[in-house]
């Protein structure tokens, strides 16, 4: 006679997973400890890992972040190395080089 599938809500399943990322042990040995499938617990967590993640996509807002940044950070670099070089000619104009 085949087994029924069992049913577990989220809260047990959050649960589950708060375990797992809580404590560090490993997945097979939480499973074993709640009494569920290994790979049940590994579907959770996989699961709950992608939904922090966002899959890996960035959002429309976070892309025009990104530019933005991406942006500041090379008039940033442009001011740096201005300064290095104004630095430089500032050191050998006071020490008498030239």
């Amino acid at each position: 006679m085949a087994e029924s599938r069992r049913k577990f809500d989220q809260d047990f399943k959050e649960g589950a997973v708060r375990l797992v990322r809580e404590t560090g042990h490993p997945i097979a040995q939480i499973a074993k400890d709640l009494g569920i499938n290994p790979g049940t617990l590994a579907n959770w967590v996989a699961l709950d890992r992608r939904a922090k993640d966002g899959n890996g996509r960035l959002s429309e807002d976070e892309r025009i972040e990104l530019a933005r940044l991406r942006r500041e950070n090379a008039e940033l670099a442009m001011e740096r190395d201005v300064l290095k070089r104004s630095v430089a000619l500032w050191v050998k104009d006071a020490t008498g080089r030239r």
